[in-house]
């Protein structure tokens, strides 16, 4: 392990190595790859436009919107080709913030399951191997363990690796050396090590990928100290987020969903990074807070289409920061419109829900005109049956009914 990491310290050195001339990992056709491929179905673009057909699998319309995305108007979304910028896919945008990052500091290193030649399990790591060489675009054994282990080793010395989680699920073999190690080894050694390591993957349910490949593990690892989470919801926040979680001088994890990786949108052409601890005003409001993130953020926007129609006025937040949370932003919010509902993905028990729940109580009861409302996914292992798949996660229907309720 030492020598591979000295390895990867004497690659950093170069801008650009030429790749080796290696065979295609022996795992590029695994079974988890085939498992994470099945979820790559359609292309949905932020505007709410669609660019193929949707899986027609399951479900009664009128109760189940299982593929809601935020729709505009026709105009809105015709203006949307007109701006400066480029069109990107969320995988892409990824891709492009990570290399522009290993551009830019060749202390920047990726390692991971399948992440070199094969390009990644969802191709956010296409083409860096040729550019950067195999020790800078590392391609590992199935062992996470191991894997986390060294690339936080490799943070202590210096370096600054991107780590690839298959899948997000596949992570909890490295809860070990997330908690004990990658959260705490800055305050155990009393500040003698720095640990700039981002961790990153697919996670949340997708496409009937079962119990083990839908898991959201926000809950598990937002106890752990020293560790800060984001979950990314656009090609535009995907990109800002990954080059802020690179720059920055603390772990972060940050959570990507399996099944917005196809939504496209249109970012500048100029470099940027946002702020890890900020949220997004997604839509401004005056009669409920409604704060989510991830896949929820479009569910949410479906169902406030809806909700306008009736006569609301929802403002929409899109968390982003799941620690911290960005109290500035959602306080703001609920002393506009004095009540709030949460939609999250995450399970109910422990979630990030009941954690925004103790913190908004905490910090602003005296605000509040009504009982905050969390709606989360059921308590249950995700089904692998289409049709129970959708019904253990909240809809745009039930969070119609939740701000109806909320609100007379």
């Amino acid at each position: 392990m030492a020598a591979i990491i000295q390895g990867i310290g004497a690659a950093t050195a170069l801008t650009s190595v030429n790749s080796l001339d290696t065979k295609k990992s022996l795992f590029a056709n695994s079974r988890r790859s085939f498992s994470e491929r099945k979820g790559r179905l359609f292309v949905v673009r932020s505007d709410g436009r669609l660019s193929c057909g949707l899986n027609g699998r399951g479900g009664r319309a009128e109760q189940l919107i299982t593929n809601a995305v935020a729709a505009k108007e026709d105009a809105a979304a015709a203006s949307t080709s007109s701006k400066p910028g480029h069109e990107l896919l969320l995988f892409e945008a990824l891709r492009e913030g990570l290399e522009e990052e290993m551009d830019r500091d060749p202390a920047v290193c990726v390692m991971g399951e399948d992440v070199g030649h094969y390009g990644g399990s969802y191709k956010v790591t296409k083409g860096l191997a040729p550019k950067y060489g195999d020790l800078r675009v590392l391609d590992t054994p199935i062992a996470e363990n191991s894997f986390t282990g060294m690339g936080i080793g490799a943070a202590m010395t210096g370096l600054r690796p991107v780590i690839e989680g298959m899948n997000m699920g596949f992570l909890l073999l490295a809860f070990n050396q997330i908690s004990n190690n990658c959260g705490m080894l800055h305050y155990t050694s009393g500040g003698q090590f720095k640990i700039p390591v981002v961790i990153r993957g697919p996670g949340g349910v997708g496409r009937q990928l079962g119990a083990e490949h839908s898991q959201r593990l926000e809950s598990y690892f937002q106890s752990i100290p020293g560790i800060q989470m984001v979950a990314c919801s656009t090609p535009y926040n995907a990109k800002g987020l990954m080059k802020a979680a690179i720059r920055s001088d603390n772990p972060v994890i940050l959570f990507e969903h399996v099944l917005l990786y196809n939504l496209k949108e249109r970012i500048p052409d100029e470099e940027y990074v946002l702020n890890l601890e900020e949220a997004e005003m997604v839509r401004p409001g005056e009669h409920v807070t409604i704060l989510t993130y991830s896949r929820m953020r479009y569910h949410v926007m479906q169902a406030a289409k809806t909700l306008v129609n009736k006569g609301y006025d929802p403002e929409v937040i899109d968390i982003r920061s799941l620690k911290p949370f960005d109290l500035y932003t959602i306080g703001k919010s609920v002393k506009k419109t004095h009540r709030v509902l949460i939609v999250e993905e995450c399970m109910r028990t422990g979630g990030i829900g009941a954690s925004l729940t103790a913190a908004i109580t905490e910090n602003f009861h005296d605000y509040l005109d009504a009982p905050i409302v969390c709606l989360s996914s059921q308590d249950v292992p995700t089904p692998y049956a289409g049709t129970l798949e959708n019904w253990t996660v909240v809809q745009p229907p039930q969070i119609v009914t939740a701000v109806e309720q909320l609100c007379l």
